[in-house]
């Protein structure tokens, strides 16, 4: 039990030090990952298209 409560006191203390990022900040990297993640399933979605129409032309699905 004591190992357990040393343990919660460290992670307290290490808890403090942490620097957190600014509102501002993490709503702009959260605005940029939404933007990036958007992009490339447009672009996947463009390819899947792309590939299905080749594979119509060429025969090989229906």
């Amino acid at each position: 039990m004591e190992k357990i409560i040393t343990y919660f006191k460290g992670v307290k203390s290490e808890w403090g030090k942490i620097t957190w990022p600014e509102r501002k900040q993490v709503v702009a990297q959260t605005i940029i990952v939404l933007v990036i993640v958007i992009a490339f399933t447009i672009y996947t979605y463009g390819l899947d298209v792309l590939f299905k129409g080749i594979l119509k032309v060429c025969g090989l699905i229906k």
